[in-house]
């Protein structure tokens, strides 16, 4: 199965701008996901596809390869662009978020996995939340999957609700809750993220601002791949510079492991 990873990337942002541009560690924010994205062996390649001459530039400066493209609505649009142009040979596409510098290389394996040995037409990521305000959190997206790990559904909304005990309650002690996190890192076949991009919204889509919502509603089936832990998105100020904080962290405590 040839495989190719993608990572759409504009230039603003509304709660961050130029956050993928930003580089107060000594590396632009994206070269973190490319650098991730190029230890999958896994991925015959990886592009970033943007409508950005700027972080096209960029991407050139630090060895990666920029696919330019027309404005779009969504990542997965943006991807789908790069696909039918740079990618008729292929078997599935990858979709890398570019504001996640933390990702795991492990996490893109298993979404690989997943989507290779099921009969899914995609496949997408879920981790446990780890706490009350995360479920009541509609920026926190939940995934509901059946006994076979397929998506049932995902929304902004605490499902499944729990009825005869709060919420704070599960959180109490050290079983597994019943709320899963989505994350949003995806694979696709590619025939069907082609046809799924030339779909019109679907209602529920439009209802709760979740695209993955598009392809439940059209019938397809989505593989989760679970993991124990979620890397932390950057979305705001205060997210960059925590992540800075810990990038900083691990610098001092790498030296100090060379040096003894």
């Amino acid at each position: 199965m040839k495989i190719v990873g993608i990572i759409p990337a504009r230039l603003q942002s509304s709660r961050l701008p130029r956050k993928l541009l930003l580089s107060v560690t000594g590396k632009p924010l994206l070269q973190y996901v490319w650098e991730t994205a190029c230890q999958c062996p896994e991925l015959h390649d990886v592009v970033i596809a943007t409508d950005s001459e700027e972080i096209a530039d960029v991407v050139v400066k630090f060895g990666g390869r920029a696919e330019l493209t027309g404005e779009h609505s969504s990542g997965t649009d943006r991807i789908a662009e790069v696909t039918r142009r740079c990618f008729s040979h292929v078997d599935a596409v990858v979709n890398l978020q570019g504001d996640e510098p933390e990702l795991n290389p492990d996490v893109i394996t298993g979404l690989v996995h997943e989507l290779k040995s099921s009969n899914c037409q995609m496949a997408t990521v879920a981790a446990p939340m780890t706490s009350p305000a995360m479920v009541r959190d509609p920026s926190c997206v939940k995934v509901v999957t059946d006994v076979n790990g397929r998506a049932m559904y995902f929304s902004r909304s605490p499902i499944p609700f729990s009825r005869e005990q709060s919420i704070e309650s599960w959180f109490e002690s050290d079983e597994p809750t019943p709320w899963m996190l989505h994350v949003g890192l995806y694979a696709y076949r590619r025939d069907f993220l082609l046809k799924l991009t030339s779909m019109p919204p679907s209602p529920l889509e439009q209802l709760e601002k979740l695209e993955q919502l598009r392809a439940l509603q059209c019938g397809a089936s989505i593989a989760v791949s679970v993991i124990h832990h979620a890397a932390a998105g950057i979305d705001t100020p205060e997210d960059y510079a925590a992540f800075v904080q810990r990038h900083s962290q691990n610098h001092r405590q790498q030296k100090l492991r060379r040096a003894a």
